[in-house]
């Protein structure tokens, strides 16, 4: 039986283990939700240049004061680190759309095996558009999922064959949940990392995907701060 978490521990397992992918220099995205946690956990010996479509480079955690002047796409309160820049939304999706960014990290709402992403809209619900990440899934070099592993209902969300409608096919290279960690690589899934209490008969229950798992499969990075 998978364990029971709470809200807040699923979401910043996630994030912190994210935020162990990055190299020091590296330029990220961060989507809404979720992946707005992980610029709050970055080691202090890297450091990450965050970008934001509506126009900062170089944007920080969020502060301890709320300042109103500064707030990321994703709604959420942000500082400006040391060498930081405000700059246009045009200039901003330009380096967007120019491959000037190592890595975004977004939502899902369902992810195939072989790397498809479907996370902006469900039919027969008022949306609000698609948004950046129609650029960012084809302009980030390494698209990185951060998902719980299920639907509130309990239905799988790392699928064969995503089922709504896709936001672009075979970008996703990096999927991380509560639970797990995939990797994918040529159109194949494997499971990189699992976490604490999981078995991998627990973890094959809840994902409808086939995947291969990795010989030694270590233990979640990142889990044992908890």
């Amino acid at each position: 039986m998978l364990p029971e978490l709470n809200e807040e521990l699923v979401r910043s397992r996630i994030a912190r283990r994210i935020a162990r992918e990055f190299h020091d220099g590296a330029v990220v995205n961060l989507g809404i939700g979720i992946p707005t946690l992980v610029s709050d956990y970055i080691p202090e010996d890297v450091r990450v240049v965050f970008q934001t479509e509506n126009g900062v480079v170089g944007a920080g955690p969020a502060p301890e004061v709320p300042d109103l002047r500064f707030i990321g796409a994703g709604g959420r309160h942000l500082t400006l680190l040391p060498g930081s820049a405000l700059v246009s939304s045009d200039l901003s999706f330009g380096l967007i759309r120019g491959g000037h960014v190592d890595a975004t990290v977004l939502g899902a709402l369902e992810v195939s095996q072989d790397g498809d992403l479907a996370n902006w809209m469900v039919p027969g619900k008022m949306v609000p558009g698609m948004g950046g990440a129609m650029d960012l899934v084809t302009g980030a070099r390494q698209v990185i999922i951060a998902t719980t592993h299920t639907t509130k209902k309990g239905d799988a969300k790392i699928l064969k064959e995503c089922t709504l409608p896709l936001t672009a096919k075979g970008v996703v290279s990096l999927v991380v949940t509560e639970f797990a960690v995939f990797r994918i690589c040529e159109g194949k899934m494997e499971l990189a990392e699992i976490a604490p209490d999981v078995t991998l008969e627990d973890l094959k229950a809840v994902t409808e995907a086939e995947y291969t798992v990795a010989d030694p499969l270590p233990i979640m990075q990142g889990t044992e701060e908890e």
